[in-house]
């Protein structure tokens, strides 16, 4: 069924006015979302795109709603997989957490404004050159085998997001500052007008949208071909993404097993692609130009796969041990160099929270079993991480007498002891497990 100009133009209003929305009553003013904030908004903005689904497959009918419904879990599966890489730049670039709502708001204004470019032209090619299936398959197939390397180094990734090409030009072409000035993109330093880091971790988030823009454009395209559809659900998918990254923030690395998820999926689609270009083949190499008689896959089995296939890797990560261990470390050395840099969160609000998450953390390895306790053995890192922490954190105490009128809360509680990982490190035999300090 086709969509009237009328229908389009309601809809990106609507879009638009969401966006707006956002921004004006959420983002314009920087603060931190609370737990209950971001939960709140994020089932807004599923329950507004599952009931959108439920108008296409009632005005469009039931094989729109299910194309609608597959395209939308896959492009907000590739958003969640895509916050690892958000997290990473803003950590990178240590932009205060109450600013990161606004970065995350400039990244999805200008990922739906270049995925929507390219779905159009997507939908041109399409429509002119059958061929151009055959293309997408084996870029989903490609992205789909990179996601099973294994994963570079983290400071690696660091500085590769952060000192990208176009962060080298910005800061050739304009004067730019090491410092924040609130949330402005431009203050003036010396007399100069200077970019802020702020500008140029957006600029970061851009670039880096163009590129997953890539990824997820052939994906949907695989599960459907109406642009309404797929306009609509990678909209929908990016709407409550800023919510969304608030709200599983410290789970993120808990989903340790999504990126073969995502291979699977993707994989899958890049196949669907293939067989989809077969059948419609008119590239004169293959069977003479003509039409190759293979089997395609149902709307309905791809968003079966779909499902199936998030399903298993969510309950696998959830409840592997070794999963909850690895995070829980990369929690733990997070929270120790946020608390450790007084540049990236000033707020002693701030900083008291992510030293009482950063001993939760800490009580929780010692809690694990020891096979997994192991894995601290080679983060060298975390343990002076640790110690230099737990230091700042006595001479705060002692040259804040007033904020601690009834001692340390803090103190007693029990630690990991770095002396015996230390001692574990250099002579793991004689280890005697001594995992803590009272």
């Amino acid at each position: 069924m086709g969509v009237s100009p009328t229908q389009w133009i309601i809809t990106a209003v609507v879009i638009l006015g969401l966006l707006a929305f956002d921004f004006f009553f959420h983002v314009r003013k920087a603060h931190i979302p609370t737990i209950k904030e971001s939960a709140t908004w994020t089932s807004i903005y599923v329950s507004i795109a599952i009931m959108f689904g439920v108008f296409v497959w009632l005005t469009m009918g039931q094989k729109s709603g299910i194309e609608y419904y597959a395209g939308y879990i896959t492009e907000l599966s590739l958003s969640v997989d895509n916050l690892f890489v958000f997290l990473i730049i803003m950590a990178s670039f240590k932009v205060p957490r109450a600013d990161q709502q606004k970065v995350l708001m400039f990244g999805i204004v200008v990922s739906l404004i270049f995925r929507t470019g390219f779905i159009f032209l997507g939908a041109v090619l399409i429509n002119s050159f059958a061929w151009v299936f055959y293309i997408f398959g084996v870029i989903l197939l490609i992205t789909a085998g990179n996601l099973l390397k294994p994963e570079k180094d983290e400071d690696d990734e660091d500085s590769s997001e952060a000192n990208n090409f176009i962060i080298k030009l910005a800061k050739r072409f304009m004067h730019t500052t090491d410092y924040y000035d609130g949330d402005k993109l431009f203050t003036m330093e010396n007399g100069r007008k200077a970019m802020t880091p702020m500008l140029l971790v957006m600029i970061a988030i851009g670039g880096t949208d163009v590129m997953f823009a890539l990824d997820s454009i052939p994906a949907i395209f695989g599960l459907t071909q109406n642009t309404y559809i797929v306009f609509t659900a990678v909209a929908f998918s990016l709407l409550g993404l800023r919510q969304l990254y608030f709200l599983i923030d410290g789970l993120l690395d808990r989903l340790i097993y999504l990126k073969y998820g995502l291979a699977v999926i993707l994989g899958f689609i890049g196949v669907k692609l293939i067989l989809h270009a077969l059948h419609e083949n008119n590239v004169p190499f293959i069977n003479g130009g003509q039409p190759v008689s293979v089997v395609e896959v149902t709307t309905e089995l791809s968003l079966a796969v779909i499902l199936v296939t998030l399903l298993v890797v969510i309950v696998m990560s959830l409840m592997s041990p070794k999963g909850r261990a690895l995070t829980t470390i990369k929690n733990t050395r997070r929270h120790a160099k946020q608390y450790l840099d007084t540049g990236f969160e000033a707020d002693p609000v701030i900083r008291d929270k992510n030293y009482r998450a950063l001993i939760a953390e800490e009580q929780t390895l010692l809690g694990l079993p020891e096979k997994h306790r192991e894995l601290i053995h080679d983060e060298d890192e975390l343990l002076d991480l640790l110690d230099e922490a737990h230091a700042t954190h006595e001479r705060y105490v002692a040259e804040n007498p007033e904020r601690f009128t009834d001692g340390d809360p803090m103190s007693g509680k029990p630690r990991i002891d770095t002396d015996a990982y230390r001692r574990a490190m250099e002579n793991p035999d004689a280890f005697e497990g001594h995992d803590h300090e009272d």
